[in-house]
C-alpha cells in the first residue's frame, strides 16, 4: 500500500502551470517543478505520470480557465465592440501587471511546440477554436443587436480578433499599455 498524498492535485497543478508559463515546456526541469509546486520529483511523477502528462493537464487547465473567464467577460452587459475591448484590455492588463510578461501560454505553447508536436498542436487547435467561436457568438449577438455591421462575416472576423489577441500577447512582452490600447482601438474600429 502506497503512501497518502499530503498535497492537493489542483493546487499542484495551478503551481506547475505557473512554472511551464513561464519558462516554457522544454526549459521547465523537473527540478523547477518539484520547487515550484513543494512536491518531490518521485511523488510528481506517481501522480501525474510525466512532466509531459503534467503539462497537458496544465494547458488544458490554462484552456478552460481563459474560456471562462472569456464567457464572463463576454456575456457582460454592453455593445459588442464594449464587450470585446474590455476582454481585450483585460488580457493586456493581466499581462502588463506581472513582473515577468509571459504572454499566453497557449500562444507560447504554438511557438515552442506547434507543427512538430501532433499531442501539443491539437490542444493549441482546440483552444484557439473555442475563443474564436465565442468571438463568432458575441459578433453575432452584436448583429442581432444592431451594433455590429451586418455585412461582416462573424467568423472571419473571429479569427482576425485571434490573430490581434496572439500578436498583443507577443507585443506586450515589449510594450507599454498605450500602445497596445491603440492597437486594440484599431483592431474593433472596423466593426
Amino acid at each position: 500500500m502506497g503512501r497518502p498524498r499530503n498535497f492537493d492535485a489542483d493546487t499542484v497543478v495551478d503551481r506547475a502551470m505557473d512554472a511551464f508559463w513561464t519558462h516554457g515546456y522544454a526549459n521547465t526541469s523537473p527540478a523547477q517543478l518539484a520547487e515550484a509546486t513543494g512536491v518531490g520529483k518521485g511523488s510528481l511523477y506517481n501522480t501525474f505520470g510525466s512532466k509531459r502528462e503534467l503539462f497537458d493537464l496544465c494547458l488544458a487547465r490554462y484552456d478552460r480557465m481563459g474560456a471562462e473567464l472569456a464567457h464572463e467577460t463576454l456575456s457582460q452587459p454592453g455593445t459588442t465592440k464594449e464587450r470585446l475591448t474590455a476582454w481585450m484590455r483585460l488580457v493586456v492588463d493581466s499581462d502588463l501587471a506581472r513582473e515577468v510578461r509571459r504572454g499566453c501560454l497557449v500562444a507560447n505553447t504554438a511557438l515552442e511546440l506547434g507543427g512538430h508536436d501532433p499531442e501539443a498542436t491539437k490542444a493549441v487547435t482546440v483552444a484557439h477554436g473555442r475563443m474564436v467561436e465565442m468571438f463568432t457568438e458575441r459578433i453575432e449577438q452584436g448583429q442581432r443587436d444592431g451594433d455590429v455591421r451586418a455585412e461582416i462575416d462573424a467568423h472571419a472576423y473571429s479569427e482576425f480578433l485571434m490573430n490581434t489577441v496572439g500578436g498583443l500577447r507577443i507585443t506586450a512582452k515589449i510594450s507599454d499599455a498605450e500602445t497596445l490600447y491603440r492597437i486594440i482601438d484599431t483592431t474593433l474600429s472596423t466593426l
